[in-house]
């Protein structure tokens, strides 16, 4: 009887443990809401802006309808302008006040990768892809009530990413290769001082040359996020399954190269712009431990 009464007590005991440790995540969960909700809204509106930018130019480089696709003939001619547009919107995005903050990822992939290399706390990490997502499908969103039926022409199609036409295999491997080389980039030049400060362009050059260049393998994505936004509004879930598996494997294989090659050490910081007077949520490198998380 006194062991059942023992084995009984440690039951109870158990499970009080585990409601005290699901009541620390909840409160853990709240704590970061309360302190870091500016950033999770700015990531959101970050990949909505980008979204935004990326149906519009869409629409005026590929709409039949548009003047721009009749003075422009040639194919690639269009990519390299539609891939000029991103590129500069990808680095207003992470120059702008939103991105100097909350570290212009946009893209879960790039998140995930941070908290891979423990630069970001798993709360942290989990709104960020949320709103990441969230904020994709309403840019969309925008763009199609300010576009109208403009977006849903075959033309343009809600700017969606799709294979090309050397199929599923290619499609998969090029989006590995494109994303990590752009995270392993982005970590290379963003942890060497004398050109820390161009990580923003040299973000932005590689997504120009990426849709100039390989966008007719995959659609140029890096960014499951982008995709589901896209895919989202056009219903067209053809497949999804790459632009959710290729880049976040791209970006990690990055991650294990830059640590491999750097003695183990991870970046500094998960922000792409770090020399601002912006406020830091990350477990960051460049600052003492007790200014962090504020």
């Amino acid at each position: 009887m006194k062991a059942m009464l023992q084995v009984e007590a440690g039951g109870a005991s158990s499970t009080q443990r585990m409601h005290e440790v699901e009541q620390g995540d909840e409160w853990k969960a709240l704590e970061a809401l309360r302190r870091h909700w500016p950033e999770y809204l700015m990531e959101s509106g970050e990949l909505g802006v980008f979204m935004l930018s990326a149906c519009a130019f869409a629409t005026l480089l590929q709409h039949p309808a548009s003047p721009v696709t009749s003075l422009i003939g040639s194919d690639i001619s269009r990519r390299a302008l539609m891939g000029l547009a991103m590129g500069a919107t990808a680095i207003s995005i992470v120059m702008s006040p939103w991105g100097k903050q909350s570290g212009a990822h946009f893209n879960p992939a790039v998140t995930l990768t941070f908290f891979r290399l423990g630069k970001v706390k798993p709360w942290d990490a989990l709104f960020y892809v949320g709103a990441q997502f969230v904020g994709g499908v309403l840019g969309v969103g925008v763009a199609s009530a300010l576009m109208r039926d403009a977006l849903q022409d075959k033309a343009v199609r809600y700017a969606t990413t799709m294979p090309g036409a050397h199929g599923l295999a290619v499609a998969f491997i090029a989006e590995l290769v494109i994303s990590f080389w752009l995270m392993l980039t982005v970590m290379i030049v963003s942890n060497r001082e004398s050109i820390t400060r161009f990580t923003p362009y040299f973000a932005g050059a590689l997504v120009a040359t990426y849709i100039c260049v390989e966008a007719p393998l995959s659609g140029m994505s890096m960014n499951p996020a982008r995709t589901f936004a896209s895919a989202f509004h056009a219903a067209y879930w053809h497949a999804l399954w790459i632009y959710f598996t290729a880049p976040p494997l791209g970006m990690l294989a990055a991650a294990e190269v830059f640590q491999r090659t750097h003695g183990g050490a991870a970046p500094r910081c998960a922000k792409l712009h770090h020399a601002n007077n912006k406020r830091c949520i990350f477990r960051c490198g460049y600052l003492p431990a007790q200014t962090q998380n504020n």
